[in-house]
C-alpha cells in the first residue's frame, strides 16, 4: 500500500507556501523523499483557476471526457471530476488541501468513497486544519507548528489529542452605540418563495427568529441557505412584494439597505480579504464601531477602550499593534468576529464563518460564539453545512431540498 501522509498544520503556518515547497520539490525533514517525485495539487483553488479556465476558452481538459461542463456541476461532482482527473496524469503523488472543506454531509460521504476506492493507486498527502477529517486508511501522521517545526506522532491517539485550554478571559464588553427599540420578532419570513429562471429556489419559507435567539441554518450545498442571507440583509430583489420582514418592516416599504445592515454584524471569511489595507488588528476592530472597511476617523477613547476590552477577552491583546494583514488566518477571522459584535447589533450572522480554522482557533472561536450567546442580547444566527460540537445553537432551521425549491423545518 501507497505510504500515506497526514499533515495537520496549524493557521500560524503559511499553508500555500508550504504546499508549494513540496511541489517544487523543495521539502524539508521528513517530507525531503518527496523532492524525488512528480507531484499535483487538489484544492478548492485549483477548482476554482480551472473554472476560470472554462470560462475564457469554453472548455477544460478536466471535462474533455464527458457532456457537461464543470460549471454546471456540483461541487462534490467538481471535486471528483478534478480527482479523476488528476489520477489520470499518473503522478508520483497528490496532496488533498483540505478536501472536505464547505462540504455538506453526503457529498464528504461521496468523496470520501472516491478516495478510499483509489487509495491503492497513488500517495495521498492530506494537509488538514481539523484532526476529524483524518481519512481512515492513513497511518501517518505529522503535526507542523509555526516556523515549519515538524512534529512526527507515534500513532493516531496521539495526533489527534486536544489540549485543555483557558480560552476567554473576563466578561463580554458593553457598547457605546443604542439602537431603537425594536419589536421581539427581528425577521419574519411568511410563505415566502424564491426561483430563477423558472428554477424553484426556495418553497413556502415561514420562519420567524426573534431577539436574543441562537439559530442554526443548516443544509445541503444548493439548498438555498445563500438565498435566505441575502433576503435578510436586505441585498436581494426577491423579497419585494413577499411577506418578508426585516426588524419590523416589511420589504419594500421604504426602508434603504443601510438601514437593515446597520442591525446586523456579518462575518464570512471571504471578507478577510476586503482589508487589505495597511490598518492595525486594534483598529480593524474599531472600524467596526463606523461600519467601514478600515478606520478613516478619529475614534473616541470609549470605542478605543472598548476594542482593547475585546481583545483581552480572546488574549490577543499583545497583537492589538500588528498590521491585520501580518496576522494568522485564524486571528483574523477572530478579530471579524470582534468587528461585528463591538456595537452589540441586533443580529450577527456567522457564514461559515469557522471554516478553515484550526482544532485551537475552532475551540477560541465556538467559546466566543457561546458566550456571545450567553451574555449579550445579540440574536446569533450561525450558518453551515455541518454541526460543529461544543456550539450550542438552541434552534434549528433545516433547508431540505426538493423539486419545487427547498422547504424549512424548524427543530
Amino acid at each position: 500500500m501507497p505510504n500515506h501522509q497526514a499533515i495537520f498544520l496549524s493557521n500560524e503556518v503559511n499553508k500555500q507556501a508550504f504546499i508549494q515547497q513540496i511541489l517544487s520539490q523543495k521539502a524539508i525533514g521528513i517530507l525531503v523523499d518527496f523532492n524525488e517525485l512528480e507531484g499535483t495539487l487538489f484544492s478548492k483553488i485549483k477548482v476554482d483557476e480551472i473554472l476560470d479556465e472554462e470560462d475564457r476558452h469554453g472548455f477544460t481538459e478536466v471535462t474533455k471526457s464527458q457532456n457537461r461542463s464543470l460549471k454546471s456541476m456540483s461541487s462534490g461532482e467538481q471535486k471528483k471530476a478534478l480527482l479523476d482527473y488528476l489520477m489520470a496524469t499518473k503522478v508520483d503523488y497528490i496532496i488533498l488541501d483540505n478536501p472536505f472543506d464547505n462540504l455538506d454531509v453526503k457529498i464528504r460521504e461521496s468523496l470520501l468513497n472516491k478516495l478510499i476506492e483509489v487509495q491503492n493507486q497513488v500517495v495521498l498527502i492530506q494537509i488538514i486544519h481539523r484532526k476529524r477529517d483524518l481519512l481512515p486508511f492513513i497511518n501517518n501522521f505529522i503535526a507542523v507548528e509555526n516556523d515549519n517545526k515538524f512534529h512526527i506522532c507515534a500513532n493516531s491517539e496521539e495526533f489527534m489529542k486536544v489540549e485543555e485550554e483557558n480560552l476567554l478571559v473576563g466578561n463580554i464588553p458593553n457598547t457605546t452605540h443604542i439602537y431603537s427599540e425594536l419589536k421581539n420578532e427581528l425577521i419574519v419570513f411568511d410563505k415566502v418563495n424564491v426561483s430563477y429562471n423558472e428554477r424553484p429556489i426556495l418553497k413556502d419559507i415561514t420562519w420567524t427568529i426573534g431577539k436574543g435567539e441562537f439559530w442554526h441554518l443548516i443544509g445541503p450545498n444548493g439548498a438555498g441557505k445563500t438565498t435566505i442571507l441575502s433576503m435578510i440583509t436586505g441585498d436581494n430583489p426577491k423579497g419585494y412584494g413577499q411577506s418578508l420582514f426585516l426588524f419590523g418592516r416589511k420589504k419594500g416599504s421604504g426602508e434603504t439597505v443601510w438601514d437593515i445592515k446597520d442591525k446586523i454584524g456579518y462575518v464570512t471569511p471571504s471578507m478577510t480579504d476586503l482589508f487589505s489595507t495597511r490598518h492595525t488588528l486594534e483598529q480593524m476592530v474599531v472600524s467596526g464601531f463606523y461600519d467601514s472597511i478600515g478606520l478613516y476617523v478619529n475614534p473616541s477613547d470609549l470605542n478605543v477602550k472598548l476594542a482593547k476590552e475585546w481583545l483581552a477577552l480572546v488574549n490577543m491583546s499583545h497583537l492589538a499593534n500588528t498590521l491585520f494583514c501580518f496576522l494568522t488566518s485564524g486571528q483574523q477571522r477572530l478579530a471579524l468576529i470582534l468587528r461585528a459584535m463591538v456595537k452589540h447589533p441586533p443580529l450577527m450572522i456567522l457564514d461559515e464563518a469557522i471554516a478553515g480554522l484550526d482544532d485551537h482557533n475552532t475551540r477560541l472561536a465556538i467559546a466566543l460564539i457561546n458566550k456571545i450567546a450567553n451574555e449579550t442580547n445579540t440574536t446569533i444566527l450561525y450558518v453551515s453545512h455541518r454541526n460543529e460540537e461544543g456550539l450550542n445553537p438552541k434552534s434549528v432551521f433545516t433547508l431540505n431540498p426538493s423539486e419545487n425549491g427547498s422547504v424549512g423545518v424548524k427543530s
